[in-house]
């Protein structure tokens, strides 16, 4: 199937672009791309279309999951193999583990990166 326009980047609202590039370059071992500054970052994995953008924002104010006064709109989930080996990982490297977690049978876990953004780990 054909469509309109062909995929580029998922972009996250944030106040500090290269500490979440360095966050999520960290979390899926994916390079920050030449010319990425304070305004503006971008991850790739080196293939299209894998790119994550980070645009600072000013005043930017972190999504409050589960909840609405500042709804999360959008959230992460990668895959990992070992769930408690990649919690350690992700708990190293900056994010938050979320106090509220859902996944009846621990089929996901619930964190926040430093921005404040919900991302879930997933078996």
């Amino acid at each position: 199937m054909n469509g309109i326009a062909q995929f580029r980047t998922t972009v996250l609202d944030c106040a500090d672009t290269m500490e979440l590039a360095q966050f999520y370059s960290r979390l899926l071992g994916w390079a920050v791309l030449d010319g990425s500054d304070e305004e503006w970052a971008v991850i790739t994995d080196g293939g299209p279309p894998a790119r994550l953008g980070f645009q600072q924002v000013a005043d930017y104010r972190p999504p409050v999951w589960p909840g609405v006064e500042h709804p999360q709109q959008v959230h992460i989930d990668v895959t990992v193999d070992d769930m408690d080996k990649a919690e350690a990982a992700v708990l190293e490297i900056g994010a938050t583990k979320h106090e509220y977690q859902p996944s009846e049978g621990d089929t996901f876990r619930v964190f926040l990166d430093p921005a404040g953004h919900p991302f879930c780990l997933c078996r």
